[in-house]
């Protein structure tokens, strides 16, 4: 049986590229590409027999990460794999939390594209190397261990709380702030704070040390 995939990415030179590493291999076939979120979802709306989608990040209209987290809603049933040339801790990270079953950069060969398809089809998680490596790292998050003296400090307020939770669903912050029905600048004061009481520098760090914390 045939893997049927989509590609969605903006550039359509790296469209190619994808069909071209992947023509090598009778078992897979392209069902269709994207060039953006928006499109990727009206196109599954056509077609749902999908096996798996690989996906770039930074589109526009809608990116790889809330589009992501969207297919997962609607098509669970749907393997996804990030495919892109972001490999930072927040990318990552929000990939995760959207749903990704994989996170591949664009380098990789063919044979290895071709495997990561065949091992998220049957339930495996692929991961660049380096990108496993950096994983393993979020997991670790804080880095820096606080003091029992110092958590008693940690006092977020209810709406503080609202953002962080939408903001570890991997929204962007105008999505956050047409769900709380109020401006996006105050959505980033919200943040600005929140990153100033957990005394992080990240969005990664701010959820990590949250969760770790038990405020969300």
């Amino acid at each position: 049986m045939k893997t049927k995939i989509a590609v969605i990415d903006d550039n359509n030179f790296l469209i190619k590229s994808v069909r071209d590493k992947l023509s090598f291999f009778d078992e897979i076939t392209i069902s269709f590409t994207a060039n953006n979120g928006i499109e990727c979802l009206e196109k599954l709306a056509d077609n749902r027999l999908i096996d798996l989608i690989l996906m770039d990040i930074e589109m526009p209209k809608l990116n790889g990460i809330e589009t992501t987290a969207l297919v997962k809603q609607k098509y669970p049933q749907i393997k996804i794999i990030v495919l892109t040339v972001f490999d930072d801790d927040e990318n990552i990270f929000n990939a995760i939390q959207a749903g990704a079953d994989g996170y591949l950069l664009k380098d990789t060969e063919p044979k290895e594209l071709y495997n990561a398809n065949l091992q998220t089809r049957e339930g495996g998680a692929v991961m660049t190397p380096s990108i496993a490596l950096k994983t393993l790292n979020l997991l670790r998050l804080p880095l820096e261990t606080k003091t029992e003296e110092e958590d008693e400090t940690i006092k977020l307020t209810n709406r503080e709380i609202e953002v962080l939770e939408q903001l570890a669903t991997g929204l962007p912050y105008t999505s956050i702030a047409e769900n709380l029905i109020v401006a996006p600048s105050t959505i980033r004061r919200h943040i600005e704070n929140i990153y100033h009481k957990l005394q992080v520098h990240s969005k990664t760090e701010a959820i990590a040390l949250a969760r770790k914390k038990r405020l969300i």
